[in-house]
């Protein structure tokens, strides 16, 4: 099953036997809030999820948005009326960022049926979808986390892949050569890690390029038929989209959920700079 779904297809399927359940993940970093954002407007019968709260655990030493416990996250999904065997459509303001961590979790926690709704809000509204500002209140869910669906890296696992296999990094190319970093510790990025912004698999109109496309870019950044590989970002949420362009384009990918605001925290270490892998 593809990983996306287009506006118009959600719309039918929205209205066929088997509706999907709707997960409005609305985040960006630094705010502003997703919450008030929803209750001004979101798809009908969407259930509002906080990334922050439920699809990470408390920020630390495994980073800002380490993986939630998969039993407090299990029990999120199930308010949020999610079902082993009832398909999954997420979405978010329009990045698809915040969509992607739901989606990447809920593959890695087992669920087989979970798409993307691709270019978010913006598409739907674009498509001529309605918003709503009821708040639904779906019957609980039966969804278990199994984990495991989707491959997971360590910092010790992301090394290995910088070495052996194709790292990238999905975050700018400017926190990438240390020029400057916002946030975490220290600039730069791991030894050997390819550059790949995140923000280059998507066009102008914010939907994901043709898996055609994107298979081109990841070909030209080392990811061949016999190379395993892996992404990390900032803190595990902008690679989750990077995962999610890479299996459009037919390439399955592990992420490193700690990312740079984990490997960074710990001065032990190695950190390269400039435009080159090293």
């Amino acid at each position: 099953m593809k990983p996306i779904i287009s506006a118009s297809e959600l719309v039918s399927e929205s209205a066929g036997a088997r509706p999907p359940v709707l997960l409005d993940v609305r985040w960006s970093l630094g705010g502003p809030l997703g919450r008030p954002e929803y209750e001004a407007g979101h798809l009908p019968g969407a259930v509002y999820v906080d990334l922050d709260a439920e699809l990470a655990g408390p920020p630390g030493a495994g980073g800002r948005h380490p993986l939630p416990d998969p039993d407090a996250f299990g029990a999120a999904m199930r308010r949020a009326g999610v079902s082993a065997g009832t398909p999954v459509v997420v979405y978010d303001g329009g990045l698809g960022w915040g969509a992607a961590r739901a989606w990447w979790l809920l593959r890695w926690a087992g669920h087989q049926d979970v798409r993307v709704l691709d270019g978010g809000l913006a598409a739907w509204t674009a498509d001529g979808g309605e918003l709503s500002k009821d708040v639904p209140a779906p019957a609980p869910g039966d969804f278990r986390p199994e984990p495991g669906g989707l491959g997971l890296l360590d910092a010790d696992g992301a090394a290995s892949f910088a070495r052996s296999g194709l790292l990238l990094d999905a975050r700018a190319a400017e926190r990438y050569r240390g020029d400057v970093e916002p946030i975490d510790r220290v600039g730069g990025h791991i030894p050997g890690a390819v550059s790949a912004p995140t923000t280059e698999n998507t066009g102008p109109d914010g939907l994901l390029l043709a898996p055609g496309a994107l298979a081109a870019r990841f070909t030209a950044l080392g990811a061949g038929p016999d190379t395993e590989v892996a992404v990390y970002c900032g803190s595990g949420v902008s690679g989750a989209h990077q995962v999610l362009a890479l299996a459009v384009a037919g390439v399955d990918a592990a992420l490193y959920a700690g990312s740079w605001s984990e490997w960074s925290a710990d001065p032990a270490r190695p950190v390269a700079t400039g435009p080159d892998p090293q």
